[in-house]
C-alpha cells in the first residue's frame, strides 16, 4: 500500500482511504454483514484510513465502524466528523453547529459509538458561519490536549478559514469533494493547503459513482438514493455529464483499465499531498479500486483528461441549493 503523510509532520496513512458513508446511508439498501466484511478486507490490504461521521445514519455508521474495528484498532487510522445536525423528524433537513459546547458533546458521542478512547483525525464537517472558526477550533484543540483526539481537520472550508484555523491549532487535513468532474479545490483551496502544510483528502473521487460507468440512467438509482435529487443527475445535466464520462471510458479502454481506476489514478496524480477517499460497501469494488494504485498516467493522458473535464466542466451544481450554501465557508 502506498502511503502519504498527513500534514507537514503527521503520520503516514494509506494513499487510498475507505469512506464508509454509503454503508449506512444515502446510497440505497444497507447490508451490514457485507459492509463489515469490506472493512475487514480493507484493513487486511493495509488501507489504514477509515472515514465516517456522526451524521451518517445518523450515528449508525459510527456504530457499524466501531463493530468492524473491534479487536483491530491498531490497524486503523480512524477519522470521523461533527457539525452537521440532522432533524429526526425530517430526513432532508440539515443544520450546522460549531459551538464549543457542541464540539465536546459530539466527540463524547462519537467515542462511545466507535468504542475507542481516541479518534485519530477529527473533522469539523461543515464550517458554521455563525460561530468564529477560532472558537470551534479552540474547542477541538482542547480535545487534543485531553487525549481524546490526535489530529484536527476541516471539511469544505475556504482558504481564509483555513488560515484562521491554522493560527489556533495545526490543521492536518482538509477534506473536500475532488474528482475529474469536481475540480473546485483548484480555485485556491489546494494552493492554500500547500502553503500551510495541510494534506488534502479528496472525497467522492469517483463522482458519486458516475465515473465508474455503472450509472447509465437516473433509473439505475435505488429508492432512497440521494443522487435521485442531485442536480448533476437530473434532466439535461445527466446526459451532458454522461457524454463526458463516455469519453473517459474510451480512454480507459485504450489503457486497458477500468474507468474507476483511471479516475482514482487522476486524483492521486494531483500531488503527494493528496489522499483519495473512495466509498464502497462491497468487497468486489474494494479490490477494483485498490488496483488504481498500479495505474500510471502519462503527461499526454493527463492532458487528454484535462481536455475532457476542464475546471467547472460538469453540468449542474454538485449539491442542491441548501447543500451549496454549506460549502466554501
Amino acid at each position: 500500500m502506498q502511503q502519504r503523510r498527513l500534514g507537514r509532520d503527521g503520520p503516514l496513512v494509506s494513499a487510498l482511504g475507505l469512506g464508509c458513508m454509503g454503508m449506512s446511508d444515502f446510497y440505497g439498501d444497507r447490508d451490514d454483514r457485507e459492509s463489515i466484511a469490506t472493512l475487514h478486507a480493507a484493513l487486511e490490504k493495509d488501507v489504514t484510513l477509515i472515514d465516517t461521521a456522526d451524521m451518517y445514519g445518523p450515528h449508525t455508521n459510527e456504530e457499524l465502524v466501531g463493530r468492524a474495528i473491534a479487536g483491530k484498532r491498531d490497524q486503523a487510522f480512524l477519522a470521523t466528523k461533527f457539525g452537521i445536525v440532522r432533524d429526526p423528524s425530517d430526513p432532508h433537513a440539515r443544520g450546522i453547529n460549531g459551538a464549543p459546547d457542541y464540539v465536546r458533546k459530539s466527540v463524547e458521542g462519537s467515542l462511545r459509538r466507535l468504542g475507542v478512547d481516541t479518534i485519530d483525525l477529527y473533522y469539523q464537517h461543515r464550517v458554521d458561519p455563525q460561530v468564529p472558526i477560532e472558537d470551534t477550533v479552540g474547542a477541538m484543540a482542547d480535545l487534543v490536549r485531553e487525549g481524546k483526539v490526535r489530529y484536527l481537520g476541516l471539511s469544505e472550508a475556504a482558504p481564509d478559514t483555513l488560515r484562521r484555523a491554522q493560527a489556533v491549532h495545526p490543521i492536518s487535513a482538509l477534506q473536500s469533494e475532488y474528482s475529474l468532474w469536481t475540480r473546485d479545490p483548484e480555485d485556491g483551496v489546494l494552493d492554500t493547503c500547500r502553503e500551510l502544510g495541510i494534506s488534502f483528502v479528496a472525497y467522492s473521487p469517483l463522482g458519486r459513482g458516475f465515473l465508474t460507468g455503472a450509472i447509465r440512467s437516473p433509473e439505475d438509482f435505488e429508492e432512497g438514493d440521494f443522487r435521485r435529487h442531485n442536480p448533476r443527475f437530473q434532466g439535461e445535466n445527466f446526459q451532458r455529464n454522461l457524454d463526458l464520462v463516455d469519453q473517459v471510458h474510451a480512454l480507459a479502454e485504450q489503457k486497458q483499465v477500468l474507468p474507476s481506476q483511471l479516475a482514482l489514478a487522476w486524483v492521486l496524480a494531483r500531488g503527494e499531498d493528496v489522499i483519495a477517499l473512495f466509498g464502497t460497501k462491497r468487497r468486489r469494488y474494494l479490490q477494483e479500486n485498490l488496483a488504481a494504485l498500479e495505474v500510471r498516467l502519462s503527461d499526454d493522458e493527463l492532458a487528454r483528461l484535462d481536455a475532457i473535464f476542464p475546471r467547472h466542466g460538469a453540468a449542474g451544481e454538485r449539491y442542491g441549493e441548501e447543500g451549496m450554501r454549506t460549502v466554501g465557508n
